[in-house]
């Protein structure tokens, strides 16, 4: 009696499956303009931010007097005093999220989810690759604003004075934060993925933090606050420390999960095309 050989084909690991996104997604990313445009305005933005803060009609003192004020505010102020409170690395999550709703939009508009969903049926992967894939993206707009920021103290003179250790614990605060800000945008995308330019506005709408700073209104500079991403990227300052990072690293991966989780499911169950 012939034995029939029974094939057994294994479906792919959750690690080969993320793998072979992220590869597809970081091939996109770094061989499109779109990333590089918004690489060198991120570097632009700090060079515009500085130039205009040291300018003054001589009746009134500079807002910037230190580089460093660019980068973050002194202490967590959630309810600003001046525009240069709140111009700061911040700025990068508002025009990350921009760049964001371009590069989602493209997967539509070109075809490519449907083409990968007719052959990747894990929803859940294409959100996480598109979160970290994003993540990277604002956390090189980061690097580059701080290089611009940089160029620009040495050209206007500003003071390059600091507390370098929580320096260096504001600056790793606000590229932990782009893991969250790219985990919101892209669920953001994903709600408003038939409405291009509707997903634009809520980009930069949540991106300048009115929510958090209308509720820092009521509340004042709560503590509470450090919840929410925008919370938590003003907490990122220049009196930072391990604490502070920690709170962002806790922050920006719990919403990381939770709007992961929650666009999973709308792809579930919806019209992705």
């Amino acid at each position: 009696m012939e034995k029939t050989n029974n094939l057994k084909f294994d479906a792919p690991s959750f690690g080969k499956r993320l793998k072979g996104m992220l590869s597809v997604d970081f091939y996109r990313l770094f061989h499109t303009p779109l990333f590089y445009i918004f690489i060198a305005i991120a570097a632009i933005i700090p060079a515009m931010i500085i130039g205009s803060a040291i300018m003054g009609d001589g009746t009134q003192a500079p807002i910037f007097t230190n580089v460093w004020e660019a980068i973050a505010v002194e202490k967590p102020l959630y309810v600003i005093e001046n525009i240069g409170q709140y111009a700061n690395m911040n700025m990068v999550f508002i025009f990350g999220g921009i760049m964001v709703s371009i590069f989602i939009g493209h997967d539509y508009k070109s075809g490519y989810v449907k083409q990968l969903f007719t052959t990747h049926a894990k929803k859940q992967d294409y959100m996480m690759s598109k979160t970290l894939t994003c993540a990277l993206a604002m956390a090189c707009m980061c690097g580059t604003y701080l290089i611009g920021s940089i160029l620009a103290g040495l050209f206007s003179g500003l003071s390059f004075s600091a507390n370098f250790g929580s320096l260096i614990c504001a600056l790793l605060g606000k590229v932990i934060m782009s893991l969250g800000w790219a985990s919101l945008y892209v669920f953001l995308n994903i709600i408003f993925r038939k409405n291009f330019w509707i997903s634009i506005l809520s980009s930069f709408f949540f991106g300048t933090g009115i929510l958090i700073i209308g509720a820092a209104a009521i509340l004042g500079n709560s503590g509470i606050l450090n919840i929410f991403l925008y919370g938590s990227s003003v907490f990122a300052c220049l009196s930072s420390n391990f604490l502070s990072v920690l709170i962002c690293l806790l922050c920006s991966v719990a919403w990381s999960v939770i709007y992961n989780l929650l666009g999973t499911y709308i792809l579930n169950k919806s019209d992705v095309y």
